[in-house]
């Protein structure tokens, strides 16, 4: 012990509930054993006897005990050693899986004995337990991780079962939709290029020979520059 003592400041609660968990984790992972009952009687018919005794067998297969039971009616209790000749029977029966765990004796007018799995068994049974303990837990985070899942909204383009949306496709006599064109800059010192027939007259070219047409109609001649050719 260290001296001076060393001492640390817990939280009781936390302690508790862990050491509670702890208890409940180890108790999901244990065997929990049972004792199975099987009745007979000194006139069992045979088909009656081969399925109970089906039962035992199964019985201590899953890890549990059997008691096997005799019971005697009126005079029947007179004869004994047939009750203890069909116990004998169930024993050899049921020798590659279980054991004697309790010799037969009798409690009032019923004989009794209980079987045990035998050790290979017990451990086939305690291994099988433990896979089934732990794909139940498994199943359990799958499930809470799908809920958990489940309360996220979907991502933009994406569904609810997490596959990519399909695009619609446009509308019979509809365009595609396109993103607007951004302007592109000019450079500085140029002037911007306006579109045809906004703000300008007819070009030169046209203006000429529609003047001459109008004179050859009979209208104003045309004007004639000095020192031309008359024509």
């Amino acid at each position: 012990m260290a001296k001076p003592p060393v001492c640390k400041i817990m939280d009781y609660g936390k302690f508790k509930y862990e050491e509670k968990k702890k208890a409940s984790e180890a108790k999901k992972k244990q065997v929990v054993v049972h004792l199975k009952e099987v009745k007979l009687r000194p006139k069992t018919e045979e088909h009656d006897y081969e399925f109970k005794v089906r039962n035992v067998k199964r019985f201590l297969e899953e890890g549990n005990k059997a008691r096997v039971t005799i019971m005697f009616r009126g005079r029947e209790i007179t004869h004994k050693e047939l009750g203890q000749a069909l116990l004998d029977d169930v024993v050899k029966d049921v020798k590659d899986v279980g054991v004697i765990e309790q010799q037969p004796r009798m409690e009032g007018r019923q004989m009794f004995m209980i079987l045990a799995p035998n050790p290979k068994v017990a451990q086939r049974a305690r291994d099988l337990a433990r896979q089934q303990a732990l794909a139940r837990e498994q199943a359990a985070g799958q499930r809470g991780g799908d809920k958990e899942k489940a309360g996220q909204p979907p991502a933009q383009g994406e569904r609810p079962d997490g596959q990519p949306q399909p695009q619609q496709p446009p509308a019979q006599g509809q365009a595609p939709s396109q993103p607007p064109a951004q302007p592109q800059p000019q450079p500085q010192g140029q002037p911007q290029p306006q579109p045809q027939g906004q703000g300008q007259g007819k070009p030169a070219e046209a203006v000429a020979p529609q003047a001459a047409a109008a004179g050859g109609a009979g209208g104003a001649p045309a004007r004639q520059e000095p020192g031309a050719p008359k024509a």
